[in-house]
């Protein structure tokens, strides 16, 4: 069914989930209908059936939130659930150990898209979340993804405008062909002080059944002297998901992103 200037009922249910954010997510339906640009009786309208099928859900306050019944279909459905089944449980090893931040990121268009996270009191300061997102070139989990991924996303990356956190972030197209360079060769990232000065992020590739980098696990600890320890805590974690997903043992090669195995054609 289609309104009448020509956009789908579902264009407009789409834009209404849109509407949310990590750092808003409850809404009125007033904000819903100013955010997706609804006349506010359609967005009532459509508010009011998505609750009434518990894809949204209404607090006491009459604030509008995603609903259970949304998470449950996405989380049954969801192509990423083998995946963090599979890495849970060496995730959990990872904290007992580090005991700051442990993180699993997937790509996701232009961004990295955090599936899971755990942390501790008083841990360091992390600004993901779980369905979160970050840049590419600025986290750890992102540049190992990046450095994996296909050419015209790295071409793609290094065309648009780098933002700069801090000094240390790779906020030009060559600091940053340097930082995946680095990555490739030496097998995980290593981002002292990329997204906020205190925190540093150590990130290593997780490999599918077929070899493909397929997630990204990071720890993000203090920015300090020593942090080079959890490395291969790190890297040990990364690659027991990756035989759990049934990735062949390549701990003593270097694949680069064409499939050539000893990292020498990376011509981005």
């Amino acid at each position: 069914m289609r309104t009448q200037n020509g956009e789908s009922v579902l264009a407009r249910v789409v834009r209404i989930f849109e509407a949310f954010t990590p750092e808003e997510s409850a809404l009125t339906v007033s904000e819903i209908s100013r955010r997706t640009g609804l006349h506010v009786a359609t967005g009532s309208r459509l508010v009011a059936e998505l609750v009434s099928y518990g894809f949204l859900t209404r607090d006491a306050d009459r604030r509008v939130r995603i609903g259970m019944r949304m998470w449950e279909l996405a989380t049954r459905a969801s192509p990423t659930l083998s995946l963090r089944n599979a890495a849970m449980p060496f995730m959990e090893g990872v904290h007992d150990v580090v005991g700051h931040h442990v993180q699993l990121g997937v790509l996701d268009g232009d961004e990295v898209l955090f599936l899971e996270r755990l942390t501790a009191p008083g841990a360091v300061i992390n600004y993901t979340r779980i369905a979160g997102r970050l840049p590419l070139h600025a986290s750890s989990s992102g540049l190992v993804l990046l450095a994996h991924g296909p050419a015209d996303l790295r071409r793609r990356v290094l065309d648009e405008p780098l933002h700069r956190y801090t000094p240390n972030t790779p906020a030009t197209a060559a600091g940053l062909r340097a930082v995946l360079a680095e990555v490739r060769r030496q097998g995980y990232a290593y981002c002292p002080g990329y997204v906020h000065p205190d925190a540093l992020g150590v990130a290593a590739p997780v490999r599918d059944a077929r070899g493909e980098v397929v997630a990204a696990l990071a720890v993000i600890v203090p920015n300090e002297a020593g942090a080079t320890s959890v490395v291969p805590v790190v890297r040990t974690a990364a690659r027991g998901i990756s035989r759990a997903l049934g990735a062949p043992d390549t701990s003593g090669l270097r694949r680069d992103p064409g499939g050539s195995r000893d990292g020498s054609a990376t011509a981005v």
